[in-house]
């Protein structure tokens, strides 16, 4: 091993070990990580931003603006807003949304399918009156595998067809990865549908219970105005109607300190901050009936000198949101949108500490008191999803199949290979943008810049590894294990080594590391290197085990009050089935 080759290990493993460490954001870990590597001549100075001009980053880029486009326009909506049948038993309802989530995943990003979905699915759980964690985790799956089949489903397939055309000089066209992704995502959907909800624990109390408005109860302060009747009553007076209202008294705030069971005692006084437990729906009756007030008189200044009326909204934080890791107060949420957090969940439990100074985290839902006006905004800035269908229309419904028609003859130009991909997603941004399908003031804001930054960053490293000859170590150990296997054992090996990857770290940066390392194990075997690109394809995006190994799955996390142990159950069996579909499927589509 060389001195360059055992740095670049020692670099990588130390990403790796950060990453599952989680405590720094990926896209800063291999920022950091390159900046070291160029500093110390393991990355050349002038190939050190290769990879933010790089196509697979171009393409993750445009994609999601597309992505954006297609559900302002009213062209997605076209096909969900049918979906809500809270009469469907719970198997026909995950087998629908599932196949609608799939179709979905394979022509806009992933993530962006599931954010569309996630609403719709949460209010018929509501409307069915059982908890969405029957029905969440079996959707996120969908969107997962859907996004196997074609090119742009997913990064790893983008990153997979540029590093062919890297190595090889041609990369995989649109719906080359069909033949394999869309048998893989079937027979995924099938098991899902059929089997793998009925894996998934029985949600418990905190998760079953509430269902009238939301699945998740708050801990959430109301204030007793200084002109309140209730001056002078004591605490437990309250509770009768606290009870009709299905809300729970926990005590009381006075000078900042927190007063719990002998509270009840206490006699009320202008100021007083009551903590409750509650829904949103009931919250909001049992503030009215007692004529309380949501946050202080100079906050309710500001909320009320910013529109005419007030929202509720529930939202839920995915990785990489403006307010994830950070508090309310630390990004300005009143000052800049006159907005209040008013509670908080984790996991299906109420945050049971000073909310506004309580560092968010992915998964965690958001009760947010908004102006009417602004609270689709306020979803928005702070990079949250809502959970009830905003019915708010951006773009006019003639826009809708201008947007799909665009989108359609770009994809069909760049399947026939008429156009390169990214340039063909490159003119339907750019109609997009000229015809304010996406307003121009919005265009960056759907593009998730952690995830280019980490793609830039990576990229660079990945070619260093392999010029190092980092990958033809790895490629030669993993071919002597497996030195007198036959070839689908040996394919076998490698997914189950990239699925293991994938489910604890990113899927982009296992795709960038395991890729050439397939194509350096053809190499060494003397057989095309196609099935093993195919084989890790499949694999980077089978990150089923984990709520950290897919985006997906840390977004469901939250509103389906899972716990981390929980996606395995569904997750193992669903990757075994992966393995033992998508060996054979490659080995007839791609063979050696």
């Amino acid at each position: 091993m060389t001195t360059d080759q055992a740095l670049l290990f020692a670099l990588f493993g130390v990403i790796f070990a950060l990453l599952l460490w989680g405590r720094i954001r990926y896209d800063i870990v291999a920022f950091g990580a390159l900046m070291v590597a160029v500093a110390g001549g393991l990355v050349e100075a002038q190939a050190a931003f290769s990879g933010f001009g790089h196509p697979a980053t171009i393409i993750v880029a445009l994609v999601l603006i597309v992505s954006a486009g297609l559900v302002r326009s009213g062209a997605v909506h076209l096909i969900t807003r049918t979906m809500i049948d809270s009469t469907r038993r719970l198997g026909a309802h995950i087998t629908i949304m599932g196949g609608i989530g799939g179709v979905l995943s394979a022509f806009m990003n992933n993530v962006a399918a599931l954010a569309l979905l996630m609403p719709v699915d949460i209010q018929t759980a509501r409307r069915a009156g059982r908890s969405p964690g029957q029905s969440l985790m079996p959707l996120s799956f969908a969107t997962i595998l859907g996004g196997m089949a074609t090119l742009i489903g997913t990064p790893p397939n983008i990153i997979i067809a540029s590093i062919r055309e890297d190595r090889l000089g041609a990369p995989f066209a649109m719906f080359d990865f069909a033949p394999v992704g869309a048998v893989v995502a079937l027979a995924g959907l099938a098991f899902v549908a059929l089997i793998g909800w009925r894996l998934i624990p029985a949600p418990d109390a905190a998760t079953a219970g509430a269902v009238a408005d939301s699945y998740a109860d708050y801990l959430a302060e109301l204030i007793v105005p200084t002109d309140s009747k209730l001056i002078g009553q004591r605490l437990g007076e309250l509770y009768e109607t606290a009870e009709k209202n299905d809300v729970a008294i926990l005590g009381l705030i006075r000078d900042g300190k927190r007063r719990y069971g002998a509270a009840a005692n206490a006699v009320l006084r202008g100021d007083d901050i009551l903590v409750l437990e509650a829904a949103p729906g009931p919250l909001d009756e049992f503030r009215s009936a007692l004529s309380l007030k949501f946050t202080t008189k100079d906050h309710a200044d500001k909320l009320e000198a910013a529109g005419d009326g007030l929202a509720l909204i529930e939202v839920v934080v995915p990785e990489g949101a403006r307010i994830a890791g950070k508090t309310a107060q630390a990004v300005g949420l009143l000052w800049r949108h006159q907005t209040v957090l008013l509670g908080m969940s984790r996991k299906g439990r109420a945050i049971r500490t000073q909310m506004r100074k309580t560092k968010v985290q992915p998964g965690d839902i958001l009760l947010l008191l908004a102006p009417s006006a602004r609270a689709a905004d306020v979803a928005d800035w702070l990079g949250c999803l809502p959970l009830a269908d905003r019915g708010l229309s951006v773009t006019a419904d003639s826009k809708m199949w201008l947007a799909i028609a665009t989108f359609a003859a770009a994809v069909a130009a760049a399947a026939f290979g008429l156009v390169d991909l990214p340039v063909a997603l490159g003119i339907v941004v750019t109609v997009y943008a000229l015809t304010r399908i996406v307003p121009l003031s919005e265009i960056y804001d759907h593009v998730e810049w952690p995830v280019v930054v980490l793609l830039g960053s990576m990229i660079p490293l990945g070619g260093a590894l392999d010029q190092a000859g980092g990958t033809a170590l790895i490629a030669e150990a993993l071919t002597g294990l497996a030195a007198d296997l036959p070839a689908w054992a040996i394919l076998a090996l490698l997914m189950v080594v990239t699925m293991t990857l994938s489910d604890v770290l990113n899927n982009t940066a296992t795709t960038i590391v395991a890729a050439p390392v397939g194509i350096e194990m053809a190499r060494t075997l003397g057989v095309s290197p196609d099935p093993f690109l195919m084989a890790v394809a499949v694999a980077a995006s089978s990150a089923f085990l984990t709520p950290i190994g897919h985006k997906n799955n840390t977004l469901i996390l939250g509103p389906g009050g899972y716990g981390f142990g929980d996606y395995w159950r569904m997750g193992l069996p669903l990757e075994i089935l992966i393995v033992a579909v998508s060996i054979p499927a490659i080995l007839i589509v791609w063979p050696l």
